[in-house]
């Protein structure tokens, strides 16, 4: 789906020339990124637009402010992307799919009213506020948020009566009468026409007015956002022997065979919950997810060759320093796509332990903010410990409420905020059971179950970190001068909760082999040290 563009002129092929001028310049299209590029690309564009005068207007007029049009096949993650973005500005974000949108509910129904001109009378058509419109005004009302981006997908395959409105929509940001509201950005995505029949090509006047991000499957992009989800290792190995499986769209005589990045990510959340519940994971659930029957087939016998893995190895002992000289002997003698499955289940294994210490340290830092502001109160006549814990508790469940509506908060800061609220209800539950003499014995009371709190926290960031060090005392004893190393200390800097926790709690044995392997001052921004944390209460 190529723009339509103004050619430059091209000079004509010299006599005797048998190839036709090499493409480049103005002809070509736009330049295709991978998703991780055009996240930023975008993010970019929204922090450009939402920046504001001295005197509060936005320095980009709104009239000038070009939707983005993000170009690129189907379950490459454009939304995810949006959901992301959204999450890290803290804006909000409305989205829609207008495939299902008819020209009455984007526009809105015409109704007559009355009006006067020149002293006579006439019938005139309105219309209803656009359902898309209205949406935006409903989350600025429910979540309170004043800034947000309009996210539309598949708008070049709206229907023929919304098209000529959809263009006018792009050009001037207007559905029927009604306006996007100031400090709304919109973004837009499509499909090329290879991937959908019912693409509808735009015009120049139209390209003129877009933001055009093209998007291409790139795994590697992809794989940042994959430890993020904590996608199961039997995918992240599989596609790391396979890449060529992570996206796949192919036409045969029996319809369309396709694989995506969306469909690998969704059936890794099944896997997680099939085996939570020992449900069996075969071929037929994983065709479900993999729309192309040798991929599936091939990955379904991949995964019992992992789960065999995963027993004779026996991960917990390695992790825990107490692996037999047998199983340090297989993996020395493994072929190198068995030593990398080795590898995903020993760096899940021990990705869950740190996981957990950091959403365990985010929730503390967050309940440190809620009892200093309990210390505060409690220093004003009247006040009562319970009440004032009943008052927070509140307070985060507001904000949790607006983040999950607006979709400006992401899941991993939902999570930390529920860890809060149930915290704080296990203290009033304290605090009402122990019915402390007065607020500083009551603060005491809180203050000494934060401590044990935190005193648990040590004990587990100690634990994991002896498991990481167990892992690469492993590696080294067996893999000492193979590529596991490498790929071992790259996937840890790639995985954003091992950075985190190697940045927070250090790892002698990743700075040693980063530096050995020319990794050190490369990634010394992704593993710097975090800033210490006050976790004295005393200090307000």
């Amino acid at each position: 789906n190529e723009p339509a563009i103004i050619m430059a002129e091209i000079p004509p092929a010299r006599q005797g020339d048998t190839k036709p001028p090499l493409s480049g310049g103005p002809q070509e299209g736009p330049l295709a990124m991978n998703i991780k590029q055009a996240k930023t690309q975008i993010q970019n564009a929204m922090t450009a637009y939402f920046t504001k005068d001295p005197f509060g207007s936005y320095v980009i007029p709104i009239e000038q402010q070009r939707p983005v049009f993000l170009m690129g096949p189907p379950g490459i993650g454009k939304t995810a992307i949006m959901e992301q973005i959204a999450a890290e500005l803290g804006v909000g974000l409305v989205s829609y799919s207008m495939t299902h949108h008819t020209r009455q509910s984007a526009l809105g129904l015409p109704f007559i009213v009355r009006k006067t001109y020149g002293g006579k009378e006439y019938d005139v058509s309105e219309y209803t506020m656009s359902e898309i419109i209205a949406s935006v005004y409903d989350l600025m009302e429910d979540a309170g948020v004043k800034e947000g981006i309009l996210f539309l997908d598949e708008i070049n395959c709206v229907s023929e009566t919304l098209a000529p409105s959809m263009l006018q929509f792009l050009q001037y940001k207007i559905f029927g009468r009604h306006k996007v509201p100031d400090g709304w950005i919109v973004v837009t995505a499509g499909n090329p026409p290879e991937y959908n029949n019912s693409v509808r090509e735009f015009d120049i006047v139209t390209w003129d007015r877009l933001k055009r991000v093209d998007v291409e499957p790139d795994f590697d992009a992809w794989k940042e956002y994959a430890y993020s989800r904590s996608t199961h290792p039997a995918v992240m190995t599989y596609l790391e022997i396979k890449k060529s499986d992570f996206y796949q769209v192919e036409t045969t005589v029996d319809g369309k065979r396709f694989v995506t990045a969306r469909g690998w990510s969704d059936l890794s959340d099944m896997m997680r919950l099939y085996e939570q519940h020992r449900l069996k994971i075969d071929e037929n659930l994983v065709g479900q997810y993999l729309q192309n029957r040798k991929i599936a087939k091939d990955f379904a016998v991949y995964y019992d060759l992992f789960n065999k893995y995963r027993s004779d190895y026996q991960v917990d002992k390695i992790l825990s320093g107490k692996v037999e000289e047998s199983i340090k002997d297989r993996a020395r003698k493994a072929k190198f796509d068995e030593r990398l499955s080795l590898l995903g289940l020993l760096l899940d294994g021990v990705t869950e332990h740190l996981r957990s210490v950091c959403a365990v340290e985010a929730a503390q830092t967050q309940l440190l903010e809620a009892l200093r502001a309990v210390r505060t109160e409690l220093a004003k006549p009247g006040a009562e410990a319970s009440k004032l814990l009943e008052k927070q508790i509140k307070s985060q469940r507001t904000a949790l409420a607006a983040g999950r509506r607006a979709s400006s908060m992401s899941r991993e800061d939902q999570l930390t905020l529920e860890s809060v609220c149930a915290v704080l209800e296990e203290e009033r539950a304290m605090l009402v059971k122990e019915r402390p003499e007065d607020g500083k014995a009551a603060f005491a009371l809180l203050k000494k179950d934060f401590d044990q709190r935190m005193a648990g926290l040590r004990k587990s960031a100690g634990d994991a970190g002896k498991k990481l060090s167990n892992l690469f005392r492993f590696c080294g004893e067996v893999f000492p001068d193979g590529q596991e190393l490498l790929i071992l200390v790259t996937e840890l800097t790639l995985n954003p909760h091992c950075a985190r926790f190697i940045g927070r709690y250090g790892c002698k044995e990743y700075y040693e082999r980063n530096k050995e392997l020319l990794f050190y001052e490369r990634q010394q921004e992704i593993i710097r040290k975090m800033e210490d944390i006050d976790w004295d209460l005393d200090e307000v």
